[in-house]
């Protein structure tokens, strides 16, 4: 057999596709509307209507606008539900750019921090070079945010708002990182000129004001101190004065960090279920509270799980790999959203785990479950998902995600711990097998 494409195969393809006219058809669709606008499945939303057996009431739709801060977005959206309950509030929002400011900071110090740690390691070798890749990026994960919580608390977004740069983070992005790169190569001068670790470290401290810099010239100084005024659902006058950050968190969301964990769902033959993984340099905050760690159960579990907490009137943070098979305009993330056999004359057949192992899925987006329709049997059916992009997606900004599609793609979700079994809370808390830093599970939320 020829290892290269001989023009006699070349003219076999050319046959066989002349053949079918079912192939002259799919290529006038595609070739002048797009693939997505071809294959569309004109029953998806019949099938999938917007109706839901629990739901429960959430804020107003957010946007994250061109940025990756899905993840912040997603739990301030389960958040400042109990904000609104506490102060009686129609809606409200906590603000975005306040945790952007310090995870871009503390990312900053921990890539410096993990640039010593592996100062006598080959700058080309997989772990340096996978370490220099994105050092600020906007993704990240639940236990990520959490520790940001724990340390810097939150604010009304009144209080912070968005600036241009919060809202598109591209350019802010590429010059911290292009800053960060050149500390990294002065880090190895430093090295080769015999400075110590220690030597290091301390000139460290002189890099970081330099990103504090950045930071604050491109999304303001975040307070230390603040009033909020607002009025609530009666249109009462509601001021919060003189109060930090950790203590609004404290009084008006209240939540106990330490009752708030993942549990992911990789079913793959390197994480059997029933352990707790970690994942190695994954983090934001050095020496953090809260370091990355998940129990991996199998889906059904995190199923029965969501549908607890949403009957509880409690919403559920998750992430999935939104990309997938999904039409963010209408906002059905569906299995069938788009009929791709039919216009190609082909499948696609890979498993969850296959995917994993084949890099063809990893987690890429955070929202949030609000609602579900069970059947007769209390088994969902598909999902009320609370996005953060907007009113202009689906619909007024609310996507539906039928079961299916939930099973195959959602990855990890938030849970109280006291909805865990006795056995999945003994599975969490064992001391983590901790995974590659390029393992699948590593991936961030977008």
């Amino acid at each position: 057999m020829n290892k290269s494409i001989s023009l006699e195969q070349l003219e076999q393809f050319r046959a066989d596709f002349a053949a079918s006219p079912v192939n002259h058809v799919a290529q006038n669709a595609v070739t002048q509307n797009g693939i997505h606008k071809a294959a569309k499945n004109v029953y998806c939303a019949a099938k999938n209507q917007f109706g839901f057996s629990v739901e429960i009431p959430s804020g107003e739709i957010t946007s994250q606008k061109a940025s990756g801060r899905c993840w912040m977005f997603a739990a301030y959206n389960v958040m400042r539900l109990e904000v609104m309950k506490k102060l009686n509030l129609e809606s409200m929002e906590l603000s975005q750019n306040y945790p952007l400011f310090y995870d871009k900071l503390e990312k900053s110090n921990l890539f410096l921090e993990n640039m010593i740690e592996t100062i006598d390691e080959p700058v080309d070798g997989r772990v340096v070079s996978f370490l220099l890749q994105a050092p600020v990026g906007d993704g990240g994960q639940w236990d990520m945010f959490r520790s940001l919580v724990a340390k810097y608390g939150v604010v009304p977004k009144d209080v912070m708002p968005e600036t241009e740069v919060s809202s598109a983070t591209r350019e802010l992005n590429n010059y911290l990182t292009k800053k960060l790169r050149g500390f990294a190569c002065e880090f190895r001068k430093m090295r080769a000129a015999g400075k110590s670790v220690e030597e290091l470290r301390a000139a460290k401290d002189e890099m970081m004001n330099t990103v504090y810099r950045m930071l604050a010239i491109a999304l303001g100084e975040p307070p230390k101190c603040f009033t909020w005024e607002t009025r609530d659902k009666d249109k009462n006058f509601v001021r919060v004065a003189d109060i930090t950050p950790q203590e609004f968190f404290e009084k008006y969301v209240g939540w106990d960090l330490d009752n708030y964990v993942t549990a992911i769902n990789a079913p793959t033959k390197d994480k059997p279920y029933g352990r707790s993984y970690t994942v190695q340099y994954l983090g934001s905050v050095a020496e953090g509270k809260y370091p990355v760690k998940y129990v991996n159960l199998p889906m059904d579990d995190l199923r029965d799980i969501a549908v607890r907490q949403l009957k509880d009137g409690r919403a559920v943070w998750f992430g999935s790999d939104v990309g997938q098979f999904s039409d963010g305009t209408a906002g059905y993330l569906c299995l069938d959203a788009y009929d791709l056999p039919a216009l190609f004359s082909t499948d696609f057949p890979m498993t969850k785990e296959e995917r994993l192992d084949y890099g063809e899925s990893v987690m890429t987006h955070a929202m949030v479950l609000t609602g579900v329709d069970l059947d007769e049997n209390g088994r969902p059916i598909r999902w009320k998902v609370e996005n953060s992009w907007s009113e202009e997606r689906g619909k007024k900004g609310f996507f539906v995600m039928d079961d299916a599609w939930f099973g195959e793609y959602a990855y990890q979700i938030l849970l109280e711990r006291s909805y865990f079994t006795p056995e999945q809370a003994a599975a969490f808390d064992q001391d983590p097998v901790v995974l590659k830093p390029w393992d699948p599970m590593g991936s961030l939320a977008l």
